[in-house]
């Protein structure tokens, strides 16, 4: 699938949403991704998180630019990347791709995340014969299934026992959540 990142960022004044890839963005991964919620939640993220992981990810994030299966931001406020929002193209001859998110400490609780997953869920759907974005929360994630709500997806569902995350040493239940065409919202 050919994507190319948007010229300009996207932004809505408050918060930026570019590709990864500027000097200074493998230590800000590094710092968020030591994080305990970041590291519960999603148990692929490798613990402890090394400068060297960091470079793995941005590398793996401008290959997927490349070849047009996933396009993962970084989420910038006040000229620092404090977060990363990407896309997996996952049926793009379907039109449905899949957006996920996580956010350093710093930065939760102020709508930064909110405002991200808006911008980019715009920027996916106004993409031509895209018809659904689709995210999955942790249904104890509390956090990021407000995140999914405040930014206008539609609770569809959970998903039982999908997933076994070794970190907390649970299956997890997720919840599944849609955006269509026309169900935006701006901030």
């Amino acid at each position: 699938m050919d994507v190319s990142p948007p010229d300009p960022p996207l932004t809505d004044g408050v918060v930026t949403v570019r590709p990864w890839g500027e000097p200074g963005d493998a230590k800000a991964i590094v710092a968020a991704c030591n994080d305990r919620a970041i590291a519960e939640f999603l148990d692929a993220v490798p613990q402890p998180y090394t400068r060297s992981d960091a470079e793995t990810y941005l590398e793996m994030c401008g290959v997927g630019w490349r070849d047009g299966t996933m396009t993962n931001f970084a989420i910038v406020v006040d000229d620092q990347a404090v977060g990363s929002i990407g896309v997996r193209w996952i049926e793009p001859d379907q039109g449905v791709a899949e957006v996920g998110y996580w956010v350093a400490p710093e930065a939760r609780g102020r709508r930064v995340c909110t405002r991200a997953l808006e911008l980019v869920s715009g920027w996916v759907l106004a993409r031509p014969g895209m018809a659904r974005l689709q995210l999955r929360a942790d249904e104890e994630n509390v956090a990021s299934n407000r995140v999914a709500e405040n930014a206008g997806f539609t609770r569809e569902g959970v998903l039982r026992s999908s997933h076994y995350n070794p970190r907390l040493d649970r299956r997890v239940d997720f919840v599944m959540y849609s955006l269509l065409p026309g169900e935006l919202r701006q901030s």
